[in-house]
């Protein structure tokens, strides 16, 4: 009888609904799945790449340097579903759409 190795478990998958509602009432959603990169986000490899920097933290993404207007105009962006294997769920509200892009490294640029 022989005694093989275990290969340790692939990590659970990762899979977030994403959305933006601003004050126009423009709605946006996708879905992004990662662990493989997949789903409709429009830059599903990056927006991976920045969550899984964050340890799937939204709240510990680093922000891209970029200028913004000063513009307000309300964008809530929420996240919904897991992250390897454990429940995500955050929301936030950025001054608009160029601040939910910035400081979300593009998580939330759809």
């Amino acid at each position: 009888m022989s005694i093989g190795c275990l290969a340790p478990a692939p990590p659970a998958a990762s899979t977030l609904q994403l959305s933006t509602h601003d004050t126009a009432g423009r709605i946006g959603s996708v879905v992004l799945t990662c662990d493989p990169a997949g789903g409709t986000h429009p830059k599903r490899d990056k927006a991976c790449e920045v969550l899984a920097g964050a340890g799937g933290d939204f709240s510990r993404i680093n922000a891209r340097h970029q200028a913004c207007t000063l513009i307000y105009a309300p964008v809530e962006a929420t996240a919904i579903g897991t992250w390897h294997g454990k429940p995500v769920s955050y929301r936030t509200t950025y001054a608009n759409r160029c601040e939910a892009d910035r400081d979300s490294d593009g998580v939330f640029a759809f």
